[in-house]
């Protein structure tokens, strides 16, 4: 099982998009334990929503979409509903 995740850093509104198999880890991961790249500037980061797959070929496909221009449109559109922005 595989599981494409949104995050949302609410002090700095950023998203981030991604994938992994073990959600737990990888939130630590983004959280407390990575000493650089992206997820590391915008901490703390929350789960925005996530989405589950069978396969990581599912996953990845459903990734690429996110990260498209619609994509990214429609993840927008969610943390304005949900935070009332």
């Amino acid at each position: 099982m595989f599981k494409v995740y949104v995050l949302y850093s609410s002090n700095y509104h950023k998203i981030y998009i991604g994938y992994t198999s073990d959600l737990p880890n990888r939130m630590d991961s983004h959280n407390i334990y990575s000493k650089k790249g992206y997820t590391t500037k915008y901490r703390p980061w929350e789960i925005l929503f996530t989405e589950d797959y069978d396969t990581k070929k599912e996953a990845i496909i459903r990734e690429k979409q996110l990260k498209s221009a619609k994509g990214r449109e429609y993840i927008w559109q969610v943390v304005h509903d949900k935070y009332k922005l």
